[in-house]
């Protein structure tokens, strides 16, 4: 019989990075799962045995990749895939799905994506401290949420550190400091009706200027931070609030329910009330 745990994680108090839910899973033979597509970033890690992902690379095509112990897996949101237990040697795999603001740019740093997706490591100390943060997680599920976060930046920050496909993160210097600049605009004021140019403005730069840094340092553009800010914003306060969603919208810098929504539809993938029903106090 498979064994299963997985916890959810307490994520609203968090915007920039945080957890969703984790768990372990020790399979049985041939045990399948999917197709399915994700709305958040689910990485894998396989302790032990043999499995094999079928994963949708950016041109939906779909490679088969043969994994075993000591390796993983990164799944994208909007990525299509399936993983299946060895019939021989069934994997069990441990596993953290998390989101945020800058889920994608620690991500990319890993050098994972849609065409890369399996983990192999490069640095054996750094592979047995991700190995071991994750456990940590997963073993202590209901330790208090911030200690489980402090796990969660340390396993990431392993994750990154050890890939054979590690990417340096940009330099820092002034690039650094206007793009930090713009996002603590943002998160001051992202209630009332701004824009890209009244960010740039702020930062006295060019809209094009701070756009183009922005994208380099965070791997999105100025205006789908804004935009992703406030839906998550949105989110947060669906899941724990009992306003209506026709005065949250405009808490959140969407004074028309009709924009609010089919913006929320488009970022999320679902409508605001589909959402709330599913994530209520989750």
């Amino acid at each position: 019989m498979t064994k299963k745990m997985f916890k959810i994680f307490p994520a609203e108090n968090y915007l920039d990075l945080f957890m969703l839910q984790f768990g372990y899973e020790e399979c049985e033979p041939m045990h399948l799962f999917g197709p399915v597509v994700r709305n958040h970033f689910l990485f894998h890690y396989v302790l032990s045995g043999k499995g094999v992902l079928c994963s949708d690379d950016d041109k939906d095509k779909t490679t088969e990749y043969a994994l075993e112990g000591g390796q993983g897996f990164m799944i994208w949101p909007g990525q299509r895939n399936t993983y299946i237990a060895d019939e021989h040697d069934p994997w069990t795999y441990i596993w953290v799905e998390f989101d945020g603001l800058r889920a994608k740019e620690f991500v990319m740093q890993s050098g994972l994506n849609f065409n890369r997706p399996i983990y192999s490591a490069s640095v054996p100390e750094e592979h047995e401290k991700m190995r071991n943060e994750i456990l940590h997680i997963v073993d202590h599920a209901n330790s208090p949420p911030m200690e489980l976060m402090g796990h969660f930046y340390l396993f990431l920050s392993a994750l990154i550190g050890s890939s054979a496909h590690s990417r340096k993160a940009p330099d820092g210097g002034l690039q650094a400091f206007y793009v930090s600049e713009a996002v603590n605009y943002v998160e001051q004021h992202y209630h009332e009706k701004i824009t890209v140019e009244d960010i740039a403005e702020h930062c006295n730069l060019n809209r094009s200027y701070l756009s183009k840094i922005f994208r380099v340092m965070l791997k999105t553009n100025l205006q789908d931070f804004l935009i992703r800010y406030r839906m998550n914003r949105a989110c947060e306060l669906m899941r724990i609030s009992d306003l209506p969603i026709g005065e949250i919208c405009g808490m959140v810098g969407y004074p028309n329910l009709f924009n609010f929504s089919r913006v929320f539809k488009r970022v999320i993938g679902q409508s605001p009330m589909e959402w709330r029903k599913e994530n209520r106090f989750r």
